[in-house]
């Protein structure tokens, strides 16, 4: 199987088609990729998938993968090699969190400078991707309507104006937590890739790096971050290593803080939701989204959607964390101290989740 091509269904401006293909080069398996036009949508992705989604991607064998998560550990359990997963419990952990991180939070200031900065950019790419042979005016047209539940979910995820100032200024502090950090390692665990890279590389490459306005303000003021996501998208397949004796970069402990200040009390409180919702709501699905609550960013206070996808992914995080013995346990516990990762620790679960299309249900 490893020498035969898989398909990448999937696009430039895509967030988790970014992270994807940053996998696949590193992971040195073949691929082509084929951009998501309309017509792909009509004759691949739904027939294949059922709803309209990229990244979609075409095992050798026919088999047909969806969701950047369960692709990347769906490959990574028949390819051999390196893994992007570390084998020593406070890297595994922290490289957990720090996907959930990118895949579930960072898509607010992505979303933001997207739909408020480089709006009429993304617009015309989105016509061009999915009309590639209409005219510049048909593809704004038709860019204009596919663009528009995506400029609409930016707000929904809490960009929201008067939250502007708020998610800019906590986007320029990870900016420098991360510029700080690759002035020492070229990845966040050393050497190698993690998951945790592949996480932070969606928002960070798909829409920080290539959207105009967003790209130039990274590199010009966070040049180190541009040299990595340029290092994700072009890697040295297969190399590296991650840093000896379990070593959580002293340089990345600000990321993990920050990650635990904005979005650890957001999930807890939409684990509380959702157990809410499901003990009144007992036979029936899960919905996509049950509601908004508030949130907090830079001392000011919003309102976004409440996705328990978002649990699904925190969840594999805490699978590993409960599986640890005490030994490990007790150190991954003084790690998470050191970063104010309490909520964590003190975390109420909902009940057990599986994916479920775009979504997530409650497993049986």
């Amino acid at each position: 199987m490893q020498n035969e091509s898989y398909k990448l269904y999937g696009a430039d401006i895509s967030y988790f088609t970014g992270k994807v293909r940053a996998y696949l080069r590193w992971k040195n398996i073949p691929f082509e990729e084929i951009a998501s036009d309309a017509g792909v949508y009509k004759e691949i992705i739904l027939p294949r998938v059922g709803f309209p989604v990229i990244p979609v991607v075409i095992a050798p064998d026919g088999r047909c993968l969806q969701d950047s998560t369960e692709i990347i550990d769906t490959l990574e359990s028949c390819h051999t090699g390196p893994s992007v997963y570390p084998d020593t419990p406070r890297q595994r952990l922290a490289s957990l969190l720090l996907e959930t991180y990118g895949d579930e939070w960072l898509v607010i200031p992505a979303m933001h400078y997207r739909w408020h900065y480089n709006r009429d950019w993304a617009i015309q790419a989105f016509g061009a991707l999915n009309a590639p042979d209409a005219s510049a005016e048909q593809q704004r047209e038709i860019g204009a309507r596919r663009a528009g539940p995506f400029a609409n979910a930016a707000v929904l995820l809490g960009a929201e104006p008067h939250m502007h100032s708020a998610i800019e200024a906590s986007y320029e502090c990870l900016l420098a937590d991360l510029s700080r950090h690759f002035a020492c390692h070229p990845f966040l665990f050393g050497d190698r890739p993690s998951i945790a890279d592949f996480g932070l590389i969606g928002p960070l490459y798909a829409h920080q790096y290539r959207d105009p306005k967003s790209g130039d303000h990274m590199r010009k003021t966070a040049p180190l971050v541009a040299q990595w996501v340029e290092r994700m998208q072009n890697p040295i397949p297969l190399s590296g290593a991650f840093l000896p004796n379990d070593e959580i970069p002293q340089t990345l402990l600000p990321v993990l803080r920050r990650m635990f200040i904005e979005q650890l009390p957001v999930l807890a409180d939409s684990a509380r939701h959702v157990r809410q919702w499901i003990m009144e709501h007992p036979d029936e699905a899960l919905p996509r989204v049950i509601g908004k609550h508030a949130f907090m960013l830079e001392g000011r206070e919003g309102q976004r959607i409440i996705r328990p996808y978002s649990l699904w992914m925190l969840q594999r995080a805490r699978d590993y964390y409960r599986s640890l013995d005490s030994e490990n346990k007790a150190e991954t516990d003084a790690m998470l101290r050191t970063v104010g990762g309490e909520v964590f620790l003190g975390f109420e679960d909902p009940p057990r989740l599986a994916r479920a299309g775009l979504s997530v249900k409650v497993a049986q």
